[in-house]
């Protein structure tokens, strides 16, 4: 089965303090969303790579690549109005067969570990979702609000790439749009579906503010492809 990475890049430089959005920003001397991009390249070069951008920043984008000499092959498709519409126009450029990572753009520190531990489930079993223990002390909040101590053996925190066989996953974005649906593998599982928890890679932050930044610098340096 063929590999696609559709790369979903919709956000905002508001939580940044920036007015370039955040998918954008420079990450040790080229924009974050290149980084990312070079995650599944560097991983498999015969990987087919879609991005999902706002329509408006087409343009910029492209400047943006050529400024830079970014030269891997991708295909740029409009996204929409939430999270869900954007995957879902992603998921209608690719065809019926293969295998999808799903993947938040400002994610540039997903390691090969991670993404080969995806394709191995998802490739088994139909799915696959990254995550990573819970490492700090978590309460949860009553209805009386206050608040009582939760078993953080209990829970994960969840990552990207979310893995399906295409066939299976845009089945389930035939689904109407709910807001239930928190991620790739909520629609999913909303169909019916048992879903596969894999491990990630606890760098594989989602870059949203600007310490996170200074951070993915200095994991950046120590990630490189692991042997096939």
């Amino acid at each position: 089965m063929e590999k696609f990475a559709l790369i979903v890049a919709g956000g905002s430089g508001t939580r940044m303090g920036s007015d370039i959005p955040k998918q954008f920003l420079v990450l040790n001397g080229k924009p974050i969303l290149m980084h990312t991009i070079e995650r599944f390249s560097d991983y498999d070069p015969a990987f087919k790579i879609t991005l999902v951008l706002p329509s408006a920043q087409f343009a910029y984008w492209r400047e943006l690549c050529t400024r830079h000499k970014f030269t891997i092959a991708h295909q740029l498709v409009a996204g929409g109005n939430s999270r869900f519409q954007s995957v879902k126009n992603g998921l209608n450029a690719l065809p019926e067969q293969g295998i999808v990572f799903i993947h938040d753009g400002v994610r540039p520190l997903v390691s090969a570990a991670t993404i080969r531990n995806c394709e191995k489930t998802a490739r088994q079993s139909g799915n696959a979702l990254p995550v990573v223990p819970v490492i700090e002390s978590i309460r949860q909040i009553t209805a009386d609000g206050g608040s009582q101590h939760a078993d953080r053996s209990q829970y994960r925190l969840v990552q990207t790439p979310q893995t399906f066989r295409l066939g299976l996953i845009k089945k389930a974005f035939q689904q109407e749009e709910s807001p239930l649906f928190t991620d790739d593998a909520s629609v999913c599982e909303a169909m019916g579906e048992t879903i596969n928890l894999v491990t990630g890679n606890p760098e594989n932050i989602k870059i949203t503010q600007p310490s996170d930044l200074k951070i993915a610098a200095l994991f950046l340096e120590g990630l490189t492809p692991a042997p096939k």
